[in-house]
């Protein structure tokens, strides 16, 4: 197999591993870029197992470039979201991935350290052994091990959980955005769950709120505010990101769009509700990006 052909085969599983170390398509497409130079300056004849190879240059890439992000992400104006990603719409055929891109497990791993957040996204999510990640990063077995189980109890104490169902979902954002076009405060509320969270990422590009908004009532009155103002002269799709069903507002008559609304749904109420309105992070958004983890992870 030739290098670029090597590289081709696995770029899915190398977009999905760097995009869910850095939380960026944009860095994650940096850091496979340099990989792959990386990779073309070898003798991929040597190479016994191409995939592990590559894995290992595109996680240590990772890990370099999240060092400096995190640096640059305790500057940013308001809430930091990850660069949404257009995704398949149908998620069940893999609920483990479409569950490790989604926001809600996204903003869970940004609270890992790099090491941390690499050792348990190659373990639980891709299927590596201890002893593999430990060569991957440099690190002794005993210590990746104690890194794992830290990095486990962690993820597990905050993480939702993740119930994909199309039929179900479409439903509860029909029910939102009645009660969000018509003002009903009460009917809005019904459809949040008491533990609701509304987050927006404007980058301080973009008027967004700066805090997150919690509970039914806030949340609902938010909402409606939004529904009578910025987004009257709005056209709205429908979409998939994150593994996430999700609402583009676009605005103008060139049609641009100005938000991502990911729609994070527990039951028949909705959970989470992340609206992506930086234009740095919505650049590429109508690339559908294809997603893998290994079959036998």
């Amino acid at each position: 197999m030739s290098e670029p052909d090597a590289f081709d085969q696995f770029r899915p599983l190398l977009f999905t591993i760097a995009y869910e170390i850095l939380g960026s398509a944009a860095d994650a497409e940096d850091v496979l870029q340099d990989s792959y130079l990386r990779w073309r300056d070898i003798d991929a004849a040597e190479v016994e197992h191409p995939r592990a190879y590559l894995v290992q240059i595109v996680t240590r890439q990772a890990l370099n470039q999240l060092r400096s992000l995190r640096r640059r992400r305790e500057d940013y104006i308001g809430n930091w979201l990850p660069e949404p990603i257009r995704t398949e719409h149908d998620a069940s055929h893999d609920v483990l991935l479409a569950e490790s891109v989604s926001m809600a497990m996204l903003l869970v791993l940004e609270t890992l350290g790099p090491t941390e957040r690499a050792v348990f996204l190659l373990s639980e999510v891709f299927g590596h052994s201890l002893v593999e990640i430990a060569d991957m990063i440099g690190k002794s077995d005993t210590t990746v091990r104690q890194i794992a189980h830290r990095a486990r109890e962690h993820v597990q104490a905050r993480r939702k959980r993740f119930q994909p169902d199309a039929d179900t979902n479409r439903a509860v954002i029909e029910r939102f955005l009645l009660a969000a076009r018509t003002g009903a405060v009460q009917t809005l509320m019904d459809v949040l769950a008491p533990d609701v969270v509304q987050i927006s990422d404007g980058g301080g590009h973009v008027t967004a709120a700066r805090r997150p908004i919690t509970g039914p009532e806030q949340v609902a009155k938010f909402i409606i505010n939004l529904a009578r103002n910025s987004m009257a002269d709005t056209t709205i799709e429908f979409g998939s990101f994150n593994a996430l069903p999700a609402l583009l507002l676009r605005t103008g008559v060139d049609n641009r769009l100005d938000t991502v609304l990911m729609i994070e749904i527990g039951g028949d109420r909705i959970t989470g509700l992340y609206a992506v309105r930086n234009p740095e992070k919505l650049r590429t958004a109508d690339v559908l990006r294809p997603l893998d983890r290994p079959r036998d992870a």
